[in-house]
């Protein structure tokens, strides 16, 4: 190792190998060195070309003085995950919101590292996994014309991995960083509209109708749906109260964000399905839609009646998902036909969304006029707000100058 910290490799076969004076002729690149003299130990990584070896190391030297960085234990990529997994179920990890992963998605993390991930990284040292590797892997998987929603989540687990292990100091380097997915196009997904939305409610099994009219007209999730009971729904205030979520292995657990725990206002044709469900099922307690008011409804079954009604009324399918597309798509014609104009906060309060982002990504080609004009409508909204904010604190504070005019008089007065 040369005195500025860095080596220039030589392949096997290259004569600078054996001879130190002669000409390389391999492309070995370079490796980086440097010295954490509180462990001891060395943190060393090769490079294709000798600036980069020396961005990194002086990277590296200014996280170890600053003790941020310790010399990286050779970690393989399986190793990571069987320490991360059940972290994460025990709520040690947590997700961005600081909420416990939800079980189900745990269990697709899992299954997406052990199908695809782990075959190909498992016994790789994660320091040894670099930007270009990822790449090359999500290009494959492109190649292999698997969705871009499977991609995404393929690689969610990884990231999840990499960012606890520079967080804590293992890693400087994060290969995920700079990691091109391939965008999920929502515009795909199955809008029904609000006549196709009542057809198909009147064509689903009598059983299951007023769990497909909630899906359309309160756009809760499959999940919600199953976790529903009647002390969640005020008929005599027109609101269901969200308040909790079913999985299929967990039984009933919390929602993943507090957006998501909301108040969903029910519509006159919503309210007659609930109260005709109510009436046939002759319960009042439990669970609205389940198969017992102990027992949630089992979707797949819920599902293959629907589908065989729609069939033969010559309807195209749709699921619990879809449906609540449909109630976003709904609900935005709505808003916007109002005489206030169209509120983007009301739908992302009712779709539960935790910020207004996620409901612009996935449903602003669907509001009104282009995304600028969306944009503007949301601006003016949010003015609007401001507006009245200020008004009140103007009149907050004319009311207090009243008051201590009033005071000063009496002062006077005395």
């Amino acid at each position: 190792m040369a005195a500025t910290g860095i080596r220039k490799r030589h392949s096997k076969g290259c004569p600078a190998k054996a001879d130190k004076g002669k000409r390389c002729r391999c492309g070995a690149g370079y490796e980086a060195e440097a010295f954490d003299r509180r462990t001891g130990k060395k943190l060393r990584k090769s490079f294709p070309r000798e600036g980069e070896a020396k961005t990194w190391r002086a990277e590296v030297q200014g996280e170890v003085a600053r003790g941020r960085l310790k010399a990286s234990k050779p970690t393989t990529l399986q190793e990571a995950w069987d320490e991360w997994l059940p972290a994460a179920k025990a709520g040690t990890i947590r997700n961005r919101s600081g909420k416990k992963f939800k079980p189900a998605a745990l269990r697709t993390y899992d299954q997406s590292m052990r199908l695809r991930v782990l075959p190909v990284f498992g016994t790789t040292k994660l320091a040894d996994i670099n930007l270009p590797m990822l790449q090359g892997f999500v290009e494959g998987m492109i190649a292999d014309e698997l969705a871009a929603s499977t991609i995404q989540v393929t690689m969610l687990p990884v990231r999840a991995i990499y960012k606890r292990e520079k967080r804590r100091g293992e890693l400087l380097v994060d290969p995920c960083a700079g990691l091109e997915l391939p965008p999920i196009d929502s515009r795909r997904e199955r809008f029904a509209t609000a006549t196709e939305a009542e057809a198909l409610i009147a064509a689903a099994p009598e059983q299951d109708q007023a769990c497909w009219a909630t899906a359309f007209l309160a756009g809760l999730r499959r999940g919600e749906l199953r976790a529903l009971r009647w002390a969640d729904v005020d008929l005599g205030a027109g609101l269901i109260h969200v308040r909790n979520g079913w999985d299929d292995i967990e039984g009933e657990i919390e929602l993943k964000s507090d957006a998501g725990r909301r108040r969903v206002p029910v519509t006159g044709k919503l309210r007659q399905h609930l109260l005709d469900h109510k009436m046939r099922t002759d319960r009042t307690e439990g669970f609205v839609f389940g198969s017992t008011g102990t027992s949630p409804f089992d979707p797949p079954k819920m599902q293959k009646r629907a589908d065989d009604a729609w069939e033969a009324a010559g309807l195209e399918r749709v699921t619990p998902h879809a449906c609540r597309h449909s109630y976003a798509s709904l609900m935005i014609a709505a808003l916007s036909a109002s005489p206030q104009g169209f509120n983007p906060e009301a739908l992302r309060t009712f779709m539960g969304h935790a910020n207004i982002s996620i409901t612009f990504d996935r449903y602003g080609h669907l509001m009104p006029g282009s995304e600028k004009e969306a944009a503007d409508l949301l601006t003016a909204y949010m003015d609007a707000q401001r507006e009245r904010a200020e008004d009140a604190a103007r009149q907050a504070d004319a009311g207090e100058t009243g008051a201590q005019s009033g005071a000063q008089s009496s002062e006077l007065a005395l």
